[in-house]
């Protein structure tokens, strides 16, 4: 098995042994795939379906869906797989050496089950039998079927992953929903009414905000109180902070649109979450850690590194880079008792005012925002040059781009901590921080999400 759950055969042939990799499958399993790219030594293909299961496989209570590919797979064997597989990497595309020295700890989620705050489920007319292995026409309300875009397998039951009473309901609001007469959308036609709903989870506040996603067609007979009181029906009013209508007419295959026009049906649009003794404000749309549960200790293990060689005076600078809606900065501008001065900077606009206001709202002080390119933030603040000593980066999923890591280099911090949801673009940052003198002093790798491939790391690099 490769990194990122693919899973990996070896097929006979003339010229020997031709290799191919079938993400989301486990080794013992027989399995029927895709070939997406092929090569002269290897194919990578995606999995249509599992045939034969591995021997070591067990039952879960739950429904199976695309989302956990790994559901059936003893959580023992995924953690040692996603630590394995990241040692792994930090060998061959990092040219990291005595990583056991190095290690700190596997940091498993708190939760097994039910650690999602935040799902979204397809509509379409095109459903995909479980049973039978073939498509057949009708109202679906549910996650699109492995491997493409037509069809959606209707949910009926609790997956294990997001909240159980949700989706136990799910079969009796998909049959109310076909009871409206109103087409669910059709993604190969570009037609239909019902497209998508979202909807997010406070743990803290055990609440719930839904957005359903329309197109305009039919607005004029769609029945907004009467959705509105099947919800209440459904979840009760004590559960149900929100309940928005977003109209969106976009051909492209995703729930939300700049041009997209959102109205608030019921309540209110923002729910909060506690993360660490802090509170957050949270939109449908917002970005927040999917798992808040395991968020907590991710987050914690990055200022534990980020505090643990501090220096001792006010003057020091601790710099959250590709900071997003300012979580970690906040967290460490909390727990240094507002002895550090901490600075976030993102290029995104509207991620900076949401970090702004939860900053607000949690009273913390020594803290700032700026909506800035990261690779030119000190051109435009020259006054913190040179007091830079801690950074700390938390770059999206393809990493950090050459010139900006240059640019990120030349700061010329002490220490920084990496934060990385795809240890493959980490590893081949580590190769560019060790040839600018950033030795790894040690590493965590974190399970954010039980039951699929994904794996995200902590490490801390002091200069030379």
């Amino acid at each position: 098995m490769a990194f990122g759950g693919k899973g990996i055969a070896r097929i006979p042939t003339e010229n020997g042994n031709y290799t191919v990799f079938v993400a989301n499958s486990i080794p013992g399993q027989t399995v029927r795939a895709k070939v997406v790219k092929r090569k002269k030594n290897y194919a990578q293909c995606k999995l249509a379906e599992v045939l034969e299961r591995s021997s070591n496989e067990v039952e879960t209570p739950y429904q199976s869906i695309p989302g956990a590919p790994f559901a059936n797979w003893p959580l023992a064997e995924q953690h040692a797989h996603k630590k394995n597989s990241t040692f792994e990497l930090y060998k061959r595309i990092g040219e990291q050496e005595n990583l056991e020295s190095k290690f700190d700890e596997f940091i498993p989620s708190p939760r097994d089950w039910h650690y999602r705050n935040k799902m979204e489920y397809s509509f379409s007319q095109v459903i995909w039998d479980t049973e039978k292995n073939e498509n057949y026409n009708d109202f679906g309300l549910g996650f699109k079927h492995r491997g493409q875009w037509l069809s959606v397998e209707n949910m009926n039951a609790d997956s294990g992953l997001f909240d159980a009473d949700v989706e136990n309901q799910f079969g009796e609001l998909r049959e109310y929903l076909k009871s409206t007469g109103l087409p669910a959308w059709h993604p190969a036609r570009h037609k239909g009414f019902y497209r998508y709903i979202n909807i997010r989870k406070s743990f803290s506040e055990d609440k719930l905000l839904f957005n359903l996603t329309t197109s305009s067609s039919h607005l004029e007979e769609f029945d907004k109180e009467s959705f509105v009181s099947k919800l209440i029906e459904l979840f009760g009013k004590d559960r149900l902070a929100g309940i928005m209508h977003t109209i969106h007419d976009s051909l492209g295959d995703r729930a939300f649109d700049k041009d997209a026009e959102t109205h608030l049906l019921y309540g209110k649009s923002i729910i909060h979450e506690n993360l660490l003794d802090l509170e957050f404000e949270m939109s449908i749309n917002s970005f927040f850690q999917p798992n808040p549960a395991a968020a907590q200790k991710l987050y914690q293990k990055a200022v534990d590194y980020a505090l643990s060689g501090s220096d001792r005076n006010d003057e020091e600078v601790i710099l959250d880079l590709f900071c997003g809606t300012g979580t970690i900065g906040q967290i460490l501008a909390h727990q240094s008792n507002g002895a550090k001065s901490i600075i976030g900077v993102d290029i995104v606009e509207s991620a900076i005012e949401n970090a702004r206001k939860n900053a607000e709202l949690n009273k913390l002080k020594n803290l700032k925002f700026f909506a800035a390119d990261v690779g030119k933030f000190l051109l435009e603040y020259p006054e913190y040059k040179n007091n830079i000593k801690t950074l700390v980066l938390d770059p999206p999923r393809s990493g950090i781009a050459p010139k900006t890591l240059k640019r990120v280099i030349q700061l010329d911090a002490k220490r920084i901590v990496y934060i990385s949801c795809n240890p493959a673009t980490q590893a081949r940052d580590f190769v560019h921080l060790n040839e600018s003198g950033y030795i790894l002093q040690k590493f965590s790798v974190v399970d954010q999400f039980p039951h699929t491939a994904h794996v995200e790391t902590v490490s801390l690099f002091e200069k030379e």
